[in-house]
Order: structure tokens, then C-alpha cells, then sequence
């Protein structure tokens, strides 16, 4: 990966751990649905006046919409309502980089590496560790079974949304931004639905008439940075690049996470955790970087 693309990649990661905490935040006042549901809202428009709908079939747009949309920001914004740590979720959110490589593998055939397999594995005893703390029993802020499930179904969608941009990218090559605005329109009616079905229309008459600074700035935040920025990078790079050297580096997402929920909602990192910080960078290295290495070395 050149350099330029990679300070991007750090900068979607930075970008996306705050996220956690502002949707920490904006849940406060207003209800999960309804949230992301505005969230898209402003996604879609006005941006949708200035930017080309992209030449795509409109089956890949509700691919992508329903996944990397709907479906990941549904279970996560509710896991976090039912009280997953902000920075807890940014970590158990990033096995959609497990998800990414089996379904690339899978479905459009990427030949994975051993370094790959044991970039992850490291990965995963890094997750193992940062997690521990969290799923001891009798921790005030230990995530429950529902919560866990929540943030991993959202994992999946997540991963199953990265294939689908992989798949556009690589048969209809578009603009990254055109396809994360003009999707945003597909989750836009799910998620009202949603509220009014099971957040009630009285909860959502009174959330939207009172609307606090913090929610303003959660809607803005969550649209304008966190998707239309984030997911314009993101899909940019997973269109030049191999979603095996794409992917890893979101493991950084949840090193991001969980310093900004310790510094802005007071989350307490634990030795243990910030052990699994450093495992985590360990792996992502591995992972991304072994394979160049690989090249770099002088044939006899």
C-alpha cells in the first residue's frame, strides 16, 4: 500500500473510533433507529444534488445499502442502547475484518497467505485480551450475551458490505463518494420503519422537537465524517486494493475507540487491555506488512 493511501487508511481510523463515542452520545437523546435513520438522511441530501447517481445496477446499490448500511448500523446502534461500552464495540466490531477475508476468499475466490492466518490469530489473542476485562462477571461495564451477539451480527453485515463495494468497484468502477451517498437513500424507510414500529411515533414526534446540541452534533458527525469521509475513503481503497490488505487495517479502529472512551465517557482501560492494544498493532503489522517483506527479499 503507498504511502498517501495509507495515512488515509489511518485517517478512516481515527475517524471511526471517535464514532463510538459520539454515538454513545447522541443515544442519550435520541432513540437508535431514529439516529441512524437521520443519519442516512443527511447522507443522501443535499449531497445527492451535486453528485452523479452512480451506473450501478440498482440490485448492488440495495446489496450495499441493506449491509454496510442498514443492517451493520441497526445492530450496532442498538447493542450500544442495550449498553455495550462504546469502546468495547469498537473492538468486538472489528471481526468484520474475519468476515471481510473468508467472504473475499469465498465468494470472489482471494487466495489468502499465511501471513494472513497468523496475522489474525495474533489479532485475535490481542481481542481476547482487551475483551477480558469487559466479560468478567461482576465489572460494572461487562457487556451482556445480547449485546455481544448484536455487535457481532453488525461485524457481519459489515463484511458482507466490503464484498459488495469489492464486487461494484471491480464490475461498475464509480466514483467511492457517488456510491456511499446515492446508497444512503436504501436504508433511509427501514430505519423510520423500524422507529415508528418499535420505538413508537410519540418517542419520535418528542426527539425530534427537542433536539439538544449534542444530538445536533451527533447526526453531523455520524453523516458528513464517519460515512460520507470515512466510507468515501474506505470504498476508494478497497477498490484498489486487495480486501486482504484493506481490511486489517481496521484492527486500529478499536485502539482509536477505546482511547477516546476513556478520555471523553471516562472508560477504564486495564493493563490487560491496553496489553491487547498492543497485541492487536502486532498482528495488524503481520498482517499487512509480511507480505511485502516477503517480496522485498533478495532471491539466490
Amino acid at each position: 500500500m503507498r504511502l498517501k493511501d495509507l495515512l488515509l487508511a489511518l485517517c478512516v481510523v481515527i475517524i471511526w473510533g471517535i464514532n463510538f463515542v459520539v454515538i454513545k452520545v447522541g443515544l442519550e437523546g435520541i432513540p437508535p433507529f431514529l439516529l441512524a435513520a437521520l443519519r442516512f438522511l443527511l447522507v443522501a441530501f443535499p449531497a445527492c444534488l451535486f453528485i452523479r447517481r452512480p451506473a450501478v445496477p440498482f440490485k448492488w446499490l440495495l446489496v450495499y445499502g441493506l449491509t454496510i448500511s442498514f443492517g451493520q448500523f441497526a445492530f450496532l446502534f442498538l447493542a450500544i442502547k442495550l449498553g455495550m461500552p462504546a469502546g468495547l464495540a469498537s473492538l468486538i466490531l472489528q471481526a468484520q475484518v474475519f468476515f471481510t477475508l473468508l467472504f473475499g476468499a469465498f465468494f470472489l475466490r482471494e487466495k489468502l497467505h499465511w501471513y494472513n492466518f497468523a496475522g489474525l490469530l495474533v489479532a485475535i489473542i490481542g481481542m481476547v485480551f482487551l475483551a477480558e476485562q469487559s466479560l468478567t462477571p461482576g465489572v460494572s461495564d461487562a457487556m451482556s450475551l445480547t449485546s455481544l451477539l448484536l455487535t457481532l451480527a453488525a461485524a457481519l453485515c459489515w463484511g458482507l458490505g466490503n464484498i459488495s463495494s469489492k464486487i461494484i468497484m471491480r464490475d461498475h468502477p464509480v466514483p467511492a463518494m457517488s456510491l456511499v451517498v446515492w446508497s444512503a437513500f436504501i436504508p433511509v424507510v427501514p430505519f423510520i420503519l423500524c422507529s415508528l414500529i418499535f420505538e413508537g411515533a410519540g418517542n419520535v414526534l418528542y426527539s425530534l422537537t427537542h433536539f439538544s446540541v449534542t444530538g445536533i452534533f451527533s447526526v453531523v458527525y455520524l453523516s458528513l465524517l464517519s460515512t460520507i469521509v470515512g466510507y468515501g475513503l474506505w470504498g476508494a481503497l478497497l477498490g484498489r486494493y486487495e480486501t486482504s490488505r484493506v481490511a486489517p487495517m481496521a484492527l486500529l479502529v478499536p485502539v482509536a475507540g477505546i482511547l477516546s472512551a476513556s478520555f471523553f465517557l471516562h472508560e477504564t482501560i486495564s493493563p490487560c487491555q491496553m496489553l491487547g492494544i498492543m497485541v492487536i498493532i502486532a498482528g495488524l503489522l503481520i498482517t499487512t506488512f509480511a507480505g511485502r517483506l516477503k517480496k522485498l527479499r533478495p532471491r539466490h
